[in-house]
C-alpha cells in the first residue's frame, strides 16, 4: 500500500519558508506547521500550558504561556530552556504523528519545521527541501519586518544551522528570490515528486 511522501520544508530565518508553504498548500499539499503547533500549546487550553505553569508559573498569563515572560525566564535561568524543551518537543511530535496519520491518502505531506536538522525531524522525513536566498537578501527581509533589531536578528541567525550546511543536507533547495519563480520550482518539485516511487 502506498502511503504518502513526506516532505520537510526548513530553511533560516527570513529566507521565505512561510511563502515556499503557502504555495504548497496552493497546490494541494496538506501542511503541518510546527511553529503554529507550538502556538496552539502555548494557547488557551494548550498542552503545554499545565506543564509549564507547574514549573514556571511566571511564564503563564491569563491562562496561556507568554512568549515575553518566557523569555524573562530563559533569561533567568539558562538550564530553563532543556526543560521548557523536554515538555513542547514530544507535544509537537505527537501532534505531527497524528497529522501524518490523518492524510493516508494525500501523495504528499509538507512538515514546515524551522529546526527541522536541530531536532533531527529529518529523520521521519522521505526528503528535505531547503529554502534559501542571499544574505543581505535575508537580512532586509528580517528588519523590514520591524519585529527584531539587528543585534536579535544576527542572535536567532546563530543558533540556527549555517545557510550553506542545511543546503549541502537538503535534497533539494529553492531560492526564494521572487514570488514567481518560487510558485514556479514549488509546482515543478510537487509534480517530480508525484512521479517518484516510494515505499
Amino acid at each position: 500500500m502506498s502511503r504518502p511522501f513526506i516532505l520537510g520544508l526548513t530553511g533560516s530565518i527570513g529566507m521565505g519558508k512561510s511563502t515556499t508553504s503557502s504555495f504548497f498548500m496552493n497546490n494541494g499539499v496538506p501542511v503541518w506547521d510546527a511553529d503554529a503547533t507550538v502556538h496552539q500549546l502555548y494557547g488557551k487550553d494548550g498542552a503545554a500550558v499545565a506543564p509549564i505553569a507547574a514549573l514556571y508559573p511566571q511564564a503563564i498569563v491569563d491562562g496561556m504561556v507568554d512568549r515575553g515572560a518566557l523569555r524573562e525566564v530563559l533569561k533567568a535561568d539558562p538550564a530553563a530552556l532543556a526543560r521548557i524543551e523536554a515538555i513542547v518537543h514530544p507535544l509537537t511530535a505527537a501532534s505531527r504523528t497524528g497529522f501524518i496519520a490523518d492524510h493516508p491518502d494525500a501523495p504528499i505531506l509538507l512538515l514546515d519545521i524551522p529546526l527541522l536538522f536541530e531536532t533531527g525531524a529529518d529523520q521521519v522525513c522521505d526528503a528535505v527541501l531547503v529554502v534559501s536566498a542571499p544574505p543581505e537578501i535575508q537580512r532586509a527581509r528580517v528588519l523590514s519586518r520591524g519585529t527584531m533589531s539587528p543585534e536579535q536578528f544576527e542572535m536567532i541567525r546563530a543558533k540556527q544551522l549555517p545557510d550553506a550546511e542545511k543546503r549541502a543536507r537538503a535534497d533539494y533547495v529553492i531560492e526564494t528570490l521572487d514570488l514567481e519563480t518560487t510558485a514556479r520550482d514549488v509546482r515543478r518539485l510537487i509534480d517530480q515528486i508525484r512521479e517518484k516511487p516510494h515505499a
